[in-house]
């Protein structure tokens, strides 16, 4: 995973998108991608399903970098918040207690 996330961000480098200044279009365009995967979950599209959900990774590597932060820093702020939390599943959403 670690050499995945280094190859997007060279690429990012290279193709000059991975500048500070992007982000607000990578913020965009990370919107338009899951947009995309949730339109294919809609058309049971599996193939299309993979890749919206591997696009949107991209694009979310690549707007962690323009911020100044490691991918892997931000999953685990997110997974030490949500580890320990409490709650229920109802109709398919997470309730936190």
């Amino acid at each position: 995973m670690d050499k995945l996330i280094q190859n997007i961000i060279s690429w990012a480098i290279h193709k000059d998108i991975g500048k500070y200044e992007n982000r607000q279009a990578q913020m965009l365009k990370v919107i338009e991608e899951v947009g995309e995967t949730a339109s294919a979950i809609l058309k049971d599209d599996r193939d299309a399903v993979i890749d919206g959900i591997g696009d949107s990774l991209v694009t979310l590597i690549i707007l962690s970098m323009q911020m100044g932060y490691h991918p892997e820093y931000c999953l685990n702020k997110a997974w030490q918040e949500i580890k320990d939390r409490k709650g229920k599943t109802i109709n398919g959403t997470f309730i936190k207690d």
